[in-house]
């Protein structure tokens, strides 16, 4: 056993102590409660940044940056963040599954990562094996905890929690420093103490086609180089939480977006890299693109899974997140094949400008772009029967506004109040708004 891997087993076993919280979370006495549930994890923290740097436990521990400090800043950080999150199960109500499973999958998570890179230096392959373990450390953890204190909970819906977490927790270390585990496991637990209080059922069925479906599609992009690994990460979890929370038709709409978009950017690539207006990474979408592009949907997916504690029917939110992947692909589609084409005109003064003017556009893209919204406007009408015709030309109507509003904002902000990032978010969030409001303004669905 190498060092790396007998280092992420000690870690795993630390976080194994997750499993006490649940039997002394019921205490009687809060202060009792609080003490007996954090204090082990406050001892090991304290403990780690006492211990000599030259003894047993720190060579077990001890991280590359903690042998350069001395301190097992490391372990620390995973048993403050542990402690803390226990606090907030005892003190504010926090599920004692999702607590345990948050630790859990971490922990284990990290086992998971080290033994598949004593083998393989692919990265998607150690994420994978991140993913695996950690998925299955919570969903155990989660399982017994339930059972310890009476929880009624389904199945399925501890195994949706535990695959969200466990590829949310992935894409986390993806983007940030991997080792980041306070901020990772803090993220991962507010967002599934969120899942506990939606309401509706969760089927096996739902979350195994979910997980089968999303997690080949997102390894494709990543094999065809459409998008990075955190980019790969955000789509399969985007995917996985449209088609549990949403329905099938809501994620076709969202891999039409993904699919098209990232050939759209593939598409003569080296002409638009010599014409200035390639994106990076060789078309490769990253996350925060991913996100940029589909943090509005995914909104729209959680308020209608919450629409009956929101009082709003759910409709209304299929039709913001139907607008608002139309102004995706619209405007992707527009910037993509447009961009081609000489002679783009600045949206606000209609002057000839050079190619990759933010704010340019070319006729061809425009109708490229309103072909973008038809098409997920005609994956709606066949997808779901609350969708007419009249509701379909809602959702082209969204997609060619949030278009409108990126071209507009790009040639009047972007590069000194946003970034392009940010144009896009705005331009999907305008998308969402004309398509509910105009959903309920035509009475194609109730308010």
């Amino acid at each position: 056993m190498t060092s790396t891997v007998r280092r992420a087993l000690a870690f795993a076993l630390v976080g194994t102590l997750a499993l006490a919280v649940p039997v002394f979370a019921t205490l009687e006495d809060p202060a009792l409660a609080t003490v007996a549930t954090a204090g082990p994890f406050l001892a090991i923290a304290a403990f780690a940044l006492s211990v000599d740097d030259d003894g047993v436990a720190f060579e077990l521990f001890a991280r590359p940056g903690d042998r350069r400090d001395g301190k097992l800043y490391g372990l620390a950080g995973f048993t403050l963040a542990s402690a803390g999150l226990a606090i907030v199960t005892v003190g504010f109500g926090m599920p004692e599954h999702v607590f345990v499973g948050t630790v859990l999958l971490v922990a284990y998570g990290n086992l998971g990562d080290q033994a598949v890179r004593q083998v393989s230096t692919e990265r998607v392959l150690a994420t994978a094996g991140f993913v695996v373990a950690g998925f299955g450390a919570a969903g155990v953890g989660q399982f017994v905890t339930a059972r310890l204190t009476d929880t009624a909970v389904t199945v399925p819906r501890l195994a949706f929690i535990a695959a969200s977490g466990a590829l949310l927790a992935a894409l986390l270390r993806a983007v940030l420093f991997q080792r980041d585990d306070p901020l990772v496991m803090a993220v991962v637990a507010i967002l599934l103490w969120l899942f506990t209080s939606l309401t509706g059922d969760i089927s096996t069925t739902r979350i195994a086609v979910a997980l089968g479906v999303t997690v080949g599609l997102g390894y494709v992009s990543y094999a065809l180089e459409t998008a990075s690994l955190p980019g790969m990460l955000t789509g399969v979890l985007l995917g996985l939480w449209t088609i549990v929370l949403g329905d099938y038709g809501w994620f076709a709409m969202l891999i039409a977006f993904f699919g098209i978009g990232g050939l759209a950017a593939k598409y003569r690539y080296e002409d638009k890299k010599r014409r200035g207006i390639a994106e990076e990474n060789e078309g490769a979408r990253g996350s925060s693109n991913v996100l940029a592009n589909s943090m509005v949907a995914l909104v729209a997916v959680l308020a209608a899974a919450a629409s009956t504690d929101l009082g709003v029917s759910a409709q209304v939110f299929l039709f913001a997140f139907a607008g608002s992947v139309a102004a995706a692909m619209s405007d992707t589609l527009s910037s993509e094949l447009g961009g081609l084409f000489d002679n783009p005109r600045l949206i606000t003064t209609l002057e000839t400008v050079e190619p990759g003017t933010d704010g340019a556009v070319t006729w061809q893209g425009e109708l490229a772009g309103v072909g973008g919204a038809g098409i997920i406007a005609a994956i709606g009408l066949v997808a779901f029967e609350t969708v007419d015709p009249m509701g379909a030309g809602v959702i082209v109507a969204a997609g060619i506004a949030g278009m409108t509003v990126d071209s507009i904002l790009g040639a009047t902000v972007e590069g000194w109040l946003v970034g392009n990032q940010g144009v896009n978010f705005l331009a999907t969030l305008a998308g969402a708004i004309v398509g509910g409001t105009l959903a309920v303004g035509f009475a194609v669905v109730a308010a």
